[in-house]
Parts: C-alpha cells; sequence; structure tokens
C-alpha cells in the first residue's frame, strides 16, 4: 500500500511540473525560470564572451 502513495505522489509531481511549463509556454515565456520570462530573447543562462 505504500508504494502505491509513494507512485501516486511521484505521478503528481511530475503532472503538476508538466502543467506549469505548458501554462508558461503558452503565456509566451521563453525561460521559464527567468524572472523576465517574457521579456528576453531566449538566451538566459547563457554567458556572454
Amino acid at each position: 500500500m505504500a508504494n502505491v502513495i509513494i507512485i501516486a505522489v511521484a505521478v503528481s509531481v511530475v503532472g503538476l511540473a508538466v502543467f506549469y511549463v505548458y501554462r508558461a509556454k503558452k503565456r509566451g515565456q521563453k525561460c521559464i525560470g527567468c524572472p523576465y520570462g517574457k521579456q528576453c530573447n531566449g538566451n538566459c543562462g547563457k554567458q556572454k564572451s
């Protein structure tokens, strides 16, 4: 029974993460973890040389 609960919690966490990414992309955010996600050009995290 404990295995079923653990699997259900894991599936819920993954499902919520996928739903969050889906909604963020639908709103137009290019960099989901970036506070300037709607404003940047998609190069967040890439360092300038």
